[in-house]
């Protein structure tokens, strides 16, 4: 045990199981995500930039779009496959499409103009409350799965078959609908909580019977997907739970964004898997911009307690929690100043702790900015600007400060 691991005793690795093979991460942002009734849909341009980020921050595979869905969809899917050919991009690709051969088509006419390998992810409603909106029966659905699955395979591509709310989905249809999935050919099931209706002990009743179903096929390389939403705020720790209870790969989107409350948060998933050693030599330095080109190409503002890449997650103005962060920095201990007030290290993820002046500061607060700007910290003035802050309700601005500085009053 290192010095450094003596000071954190770990309660998240008592008992912990053994770690598993390498996970995949599937970013369902350029399709799913851009469901939400909320976002805009992305230029082509920046749709290339989040992509080239997706790759930088090791994303195993991307949705790039709904080909179906019409002429500007297929030409974008078809910029982004051309774009991860030319740019030889790591990154690999895929596509959704309804269980028609109508949705097949596009994709593989899309694989053939460009060479890119893109897998069909082919999707059906099962849960019984869906059925009984569509008027569906099981002859009809198990059709629209063989037909759409068998006529990809025969086209050249592989297939992830995936069924929408399989959450709420009667455990005979699960299997009948999946059994025939792998029969045809599928090389991957995707679990799907559409609704976000899943606890994480579903997830893990729900995973251990798909690994159960797949096992009694005997068909072997058959590999387990987790998309999940987050109605019940859920969608992260049931994420976590999937791959604990033995996924291959899980979805998610940055920011979380999509219909509703939104998909599993892509740039929290990371972290977390991260935190937890199963992302082994991953550099997610390229994190903040990910999140960031993500928040401006979709109109979707970052929440100022956003986990990790909020304004406020390494940002304290308290006067305890800022003298331990500063006690560190000035003994040069960058790993402890991540850690003492912070549950997540700053520099992991391309950031740094900061620290700012507000009512609650301490007077080593003040210090210590003024010497992080080079600016002489004499008594007179780290009194006048902590007087000041303590009669501020709010913390400073930067430019608040330097009037402070330049002798000037400041009203908040």
């Amino acid at each position: 045990m290192s010095e450094q691991e003596k000071l954190i005793y770990d309660w998240n690795e008592v008992e912990r199981p053994a770690a598993r093979p390498r996970v995949t991460l599937d970013d369902e942002t350029l399709r799913d995500g851009l469901q939400s009734p909320s976002v805009h849909d992305p230029a082509i341009g920046d749709k290339i930039e989040i992509l080239h980020l997706m790759d930088a921050i090791g994303v195993d595979t991307a949705d790039l779009g709904l080909p179906g869905a019409g002429p500007r969809a297929i030409a974008d899917v078809t910029r982004l496959a051309e774009e991860i050919r030319d740019s030889k991009l790591k990154i690999e690709a895929n596509c959704a499409g309804r269980t028609v051969i109508a949705d097949m088509q596009p994709i593989a006419d899309i694989v053939q103009k460009t060479g890119v390998p893109i897998m069909a992810s082919c999707f059906l409603g099962s849960s019984e409350i869906r059925r009984v909106t569509e008027n569906w029966d099981m002859e009809r659905m198990l059709k629209h799965t063989t037909d759409a699955i068998d006529f990809a395979v025969g086209e050249g591509l592989e297939v992830m078959y995936v069924t929408e709310d399989t959450a709420r989905a009667h455990p005979e249809t699960i299997d009948a609908l999946y059994t025939a999935a792998i029969e045809h050919g599928a090389k991957r099931l995707c679990i799907c909580d559409t609704v976000g209706h899943s606890t994480p002990h579903g997830v893990h009743q729900l995973i251990t019977h798909m690994r159960n179903l797949v096992k009694k096929t005997g068909v072997e390389g058959v590999k387990l997907d987790w998309h999940g939403h987050n109605d019940r705020g859920l969608g992260l720790i049931n994420a976590m739970a999937a791959i604990e209870a033995g996924v291959d790969q899980v979805h998610g989107c940055a920011l979380g964004i999509g219909e509703r409350c939104g998909n599993t948060s892509m740039d929290q998933l990371l972290v977390n898997m991260k935190l937890m050693g199963l992302l082994e030599g991953r550099d997610l330095s390229k994190l903040p911009e990910y999140v960031a080109k993500v928040s401006e190409a979709c109109h979707v503002p970052v929440p100022i307690n956003y986990p990790v890449m909020g304004k406020d997650a390494f940002e304290t103005a308290t006067g305890v929690h800022a003298a331990a962060v500063i006690k560190a920095l000035r003994r040069g201990d960058t790993w402890l100043a991540n850690r003492v007030y912070s549950g997540v290290p700053a520099d992991e993820f391309g950031l740094e702790q900061k620290i700012t002046i507000g009512p609650m500061s301490g007077r080593s607060n003040v210090t210590f900015w003024l010497e992080k700007r080079e600016i002489e910290a004499s008594d007179d003035l780290v009194d006048r600007i902590f007087n000041a802050a303590k009669q501020s309700k709010r913390i400073f601005t930067e430019a608040e400060i330097h009037a402070l500085v330049a002798g000037e009053t400041v009203t908040t």
